[in-house]
């Protein structure tokens, strides 16, 4: 098409470009479409084959998981965020509890120290678990129950809400584990493998005068044939009467065996802190525990518990000293006079 000249005057010239042809705009505006056409399908595609696969994929939800919260937390290794069976713990799902055993020997104080335990408001001990010798048959019934213990799963009159701190049990040292006929140390490694899997702190408990301990150990054998309170053992007390009554009871003590006696619980003890020495443990002594209060602050410390005042209602037994307790006096004094054991005769708390 030939292009329009115009002339306005002589010295302008104004030349107009030709009209663009209608179907070349058509054609633009096609191929516009088509490439428009062309995503809008592969588009399509795609979203469909993302259908088909989502049918045979297996999509896991991911919960951010609570220890998120205390990633720098000091103490991480030994809180645990346990998932009962039997209830759910709802909003207290993510508070840490720490786990504990207390391993000690009878007439050691350690019904007494679990009382005190137990008035803390988030603090379940939960006794002797292993009195009871289908809990111990084997070593697969042993772990059942320290698991249903530690899953919150297991409920005693020490039982706590949902938002435990704490919580453990006790375990004799010198008690059978019928699964090899022998006791807690003779099993030890395999204890001790456990408590560090699942992070249990271990509270050693002991008495300095096992002197004291013996005369409270041959009394309570006596009181659970004699039955002296009305009929009924009872081998903690929580009155100043029925303390009287069973202390009246004098046991006599074997002195030719009584060193060797107390040698072996000396042993005892020694091993107990020597097999358990690479799990995370605090070592006391009864006797601390009742001249220094603040001991019960590093217990409370030890748990990572917030401080609280603990108090009981049991009474001891065996109050002042054992020369009123002890009916062959004579001759235990005679015995561990001059002995290193000597001191246990006067010494009170």
């Amino acid at each position: 098409m030939a292009e329009y000249i115009c002339f306005y005057n002589k010295d302008t010239l104004i030349i107009k470009p030709p009209k663009k042809s209608p179907i070349f705009l058509r054609m633009i505006v096609l191929l516009v479409a088509m490439i428009c056409s062309v995503f809008i399908c592969s588009f399509c595609l795609q979203q469909i084959n993302n259908h088909n696969k989502s049918k045979f994929v297996n999509f896991e939800v991911i919960v951010r998981p609570c220890q998120d919260d205390v990633f720098n937390h000091p103490q991480l290794p030994f809180l645990t965020y346990p998932r009962p069976k039997t209830f759910c713990r709802a909003e207290c799902a993510c508070n840490p509890v720490r786990l504990f055993a207390i391993l000690s020997s009878q007439r050691s104080g350690t019904g007494w120290f679990e009382t005190l335990l137990n008035s803390h408001i988030n603090v379940s001990s939960n006794g002797e678990i292993f009195s009871h010798k289908e809990r111990r048959d084997n070593f697969s019934s042993i772990v059942k129950t320290l698991d249903r213990v530690y899953n919150l799963d297991w409920f005693t009159s020490a039982s706590k809400n949902q938002c435990s701190a704490a919580i453990g049990f006790k375990w004799m040292l010198n008690q059978n584990l019928s699964w090899l006929v022998q006791g807690l140390l003779e099993n030890h490694k395999e204890i001790v493998e456990y408590f560090n899997s699942k992070g249990v702190s271990v509270i050693l408990l002991f008495r300095r005068n096992t002197l004291r301990r013996m005369v409270s150990m041959l009394a309570n054998s006596y009181d659970r044939h004699a039955k002296l309170l009305n009929g009924t053992h009872k081998s903690h007390v929580h009155s100043f009467e029925e303390a009287d009554t069973l202390s009246r009871y004098r046991p006599t003590i074997n002195s030719k065996t009584l060193i060797n006696d107390l040698k072996q619980m000396e042993s005892t003890v020694t091993k107990a802190i020597e097999y358990f020495n690479s799990t995370r443990h605090i070592i006391l002594y009864y006797e601390d525990l009742i001249k220094n209060s603040t001991k019960l602050d590093e217990v409370q410390k030890f748990l990572g518990l917030p401080r609280m005042n603990l108090t009981s209602h049991q009474v001891k037994i065996h109050r002042g000293p054992l020369w009123e307790h002890i009916e062959n006096w004579d001759d235990v004094n005679k015995t561990l006079g001059g002995t290193t054991y000597e001191s246990f005769l006067s010494i009170d708390y």
